[in-house]
């Protein structure tokens, strides 16, 4: 088992957004989260991934294997695709950078500058920073924004050969990927405006 969500409620500003949340996430397997904007899809996402506390109920997971991409592409403009990969690459504790370059069709931009790229190809180079990671579980929060078709394909490719390898993903997305996925519609687990066991600080 790499993920185990049991009775989850999360909330931001210490207001309960969604309760009741549970489910599993094992090798070779994505869950994909569906439900409306603001239905606490990104603060569920957050929360899985350690970044905020839960304000009830527990997740399990290592959060050394966890990788978390949210619409942040986190790269730093005055650093070359390469270097920006490289530099990613060594905070993971890994060193190659070419199969990620391939999936997301970067090898002729290696030497640009990421400030120079258009959204797309800074979304690309972003989400190409999960296949250094040498990380397990992906948590996604709504990974194709800013790409176009043939780019969404690659991150569809990108997920699919991940999961074949042992992976597995958790993604909030309105797009339809033609990934075999379960879903998960957060839509029935919305919280009452009740206090919970404890408040999210972090958020207040």
């Amino acid at each position: 088992m790499e993920l185990k969500v049991t009775d989850l409620a999360v909330g931001r500003g210490g207001v309960p957004v969604l309760a009741g949340v549970s489910f599993s996430l094992t090798t070779g397997q994505a869950l994909v989260l569906r439900g409306p904007n603001g239905s606490g899809k990104t603060t569920l996402l957050r929360t899985v991934a350690g970044l905020q506390v839960p304000m009830a109920g527990q997740v399990h997971r290592a959060e050394d294997r966890i990788a978390y991409a949210a619409h942040a592409d986190g790269l730093k403009a005055a650093l070359t695709v390469a270097e920006n990969l490289r530099f990613w690459a060594s905070v993971f504790g890994q060193s190659d950078i070419a199969p990620a370059l391939a999936a997301f069709d970067l090898e002729d931009l290696v030497e640009r500058r990421a400030g120079q790229l258009s959204a797309g190809q800074k979304r690309r180079l972003g989400l190409a920073r999960l296949m250094v990671t040498g990380r397990d579980v992906w948590v996604l929060d709504e990974p194709t924004v800013s790409l176009d078709t043939a780019s969404v394909a690659l991150f569809a490719d990108a997920v699919r050969g991940h999961l074949a390898h042992g992976g597995s993903a958790l993604m909030a997305t309105h797009i339809d990927l033609g990934i075999e996925a379960e879903t998960l519609d957060v839509s029935g687990f919305r919280a009452a405006a009740a206090q919970m066991a404890s408040a999210d600080e972090a958020f207040l």
